[in-house]
């Protein structure tokens, strides 16, 4: 006699609770399937796009196929052959044919710079071309600039369909034409101090933000119901404002006739003719991105310091505890949790801002945002803005495995 149970269609229970608990995976999947698609091509596939983009340079393998296949079994010792002269004149007059050459002086401009003009003037010459002559001397006698090995050199390496030189770029570096590396000219070295005043500012904010936040989460958590409830509006009041709004304010506010300046001159703190300078450097950044992402710190803080019971810390003192020493040893070790929390939230934001800095901070206070903006919108430079930017995610990404090591993602209290 067998102990399996059954159900009443005669089907063993354990197959039957098999099926159920499958069908019921199903439609959670097919729940969550919407919000799964949005975040693969709303997040995950606009990433991916943008790391292959700081790498991809298929365009101009593509725009001068036959050139590419040619010109990789030149050596570079010496000039050019036939054979890779006359195959680019050809690829070349069909490109200027369909309007199409001005792509590659774009890009060949990123390996060696003049290649814009070199390749507009060549295009408006190209009718003068003999094509039973030397292509070489006919390329010559267009612009003195093709006599100059490095852009052949240039050419050869700037129709690589794949490379990673962008990412050398992102940090003050070059590769040479023959292999070797080695720093920018010093007048154009100024990525490396962009990245270093990113961090310098993420950090200097995030400290700010704690040194602020702190008290104001505090008192917000012994404060009654009535007046806790006041203050928290008014922490949360600026997420209502837009930011571009808020930014203006403050502007309004540091400017030299501004209201700050003009108060101190009305109360005699500073001359008139001394006003002080909050504008267009990084104390206004630091100020302004203190303020707006204050909210950021206080939430995390405050979420936790409501569950610590007010007995602990009159436990301590009546045991002969300091107020001071119960604080140190007993309440800020138990906030540990909502630092941590604020600290990452703060610092991730501050290290990707950019319409805060761009505006109060000028020439001074531009940060790599800023600079990643320009190579997307000015100088075109679209390899080199989406490498900067990958390296960007690559350091979030390095401070969350960093904050996940030490305190632990589960641990976060975010309010």
């Amino acid at each position: 006699m067998s102990d399996e149970i059954r159900t009443s269609d005669g089907e063993l229970v354990s197959v039957k609770l098999k099926k159920v608990e499958s069908r019921r995976r199903r439609t959670a999947f097919l729940l969550v399937t919407p919000l799964l698609l949005f975040i693969i091509f709303a997040y995950i596939y606009p990433i991916l796009q943008m790391l292959t983009r700081s790498i991809d340079n298929t365009q101009m393998s593509n725009l001068l196929s036959q050139t590419h296949e040619v010109i990789q079994n030149w050596d570079g010792e010496e000039m050019p052959g036939e054979d890779v002269t006359s195959t680019f004149y050809f690829e070349l007059k069909d490109l200027i044919a369909n309007k199409q050459h001005g792509k590659i002086a774009t890009r060949l401009n990123y390996e060696k710079g003049g290649f814009t003009s070199l390749i507009k003037k060549t295009a408006r010459k190209m009718d003068s071309f003999d094509e039973s002559g030397n292509f070489l001397d006919q390329f010559m006698d267009t612009h003195k600039r093709w006599k100059d090995k490095e852009y052949w050199l240039a050419l050869k390496r700037g129709t690589v369909p794949y490379h990673g030189r962008k990412y050398l770029t992102a940090f003050d570096y070059e590769q040479k034409f023959d292999g070797s590396y080695e720093r920018l000219p010093e007048k154009k070295r100024i990525n490396v101090t962009l990245w270093l005043r990113t961090i310098y500012v993420a950090i200097g904010v995030t400290f700010s933000c704690f040194l602020l936040a702190y008290p104001i989460a505090h008192l917000l958590s012994v404060l009654p119901v009535r007046y806790s409830n006041l203050l928290m509006i008014c922490v949360l009041l600026p997420f209502w404002t837009s930011l571009l709004v808020r930014t203006s304010s403050w502007m309004v506010l540091l400017q030299k006739q501004g209201v700050l300046n003009d108060i101190l001159v009305w109360a005699g703190i500073v001359a008139d003719d001394n006003r002080l300078e909050l504008m267009y450097n990084m104390t206004g950044t630091f100020i302004a991105m203190t303020q707006i992402l204050l909210p950021f710190m206080v939430l995390p803080l405050y979420s936790v310091m409501k569950t610590i019971p007010p007995s602990l810390m009159r436990a301590a003192t009546s045991m002969g505890s300091t107020p001071f020493h119960a604080f140190r040893k007993i309440y800020f070790p138990l906030t540990y949790p909502g630092i941590s929390a604020g600290s990452i939230l703060v610092f991730v934001l501050a290290i990707g801002y950019y319409i805060t800095p761009a505006l109060v901070g000028g020439a001074k206070g531009v940060l790599i945002s800023n600079r990643i903006a320009y190579h997307m919108q000015q100088s075109l430079d679209w390899g080199l803005a989406t490498a900067m930017a990958a390296i960007l995610l690559v350091a979030v990404l390095i401070v969350y495995w960093v904050y996940n090591k030490l305190v632990g993602i589960d641990n976060m209290r975010l309010g």
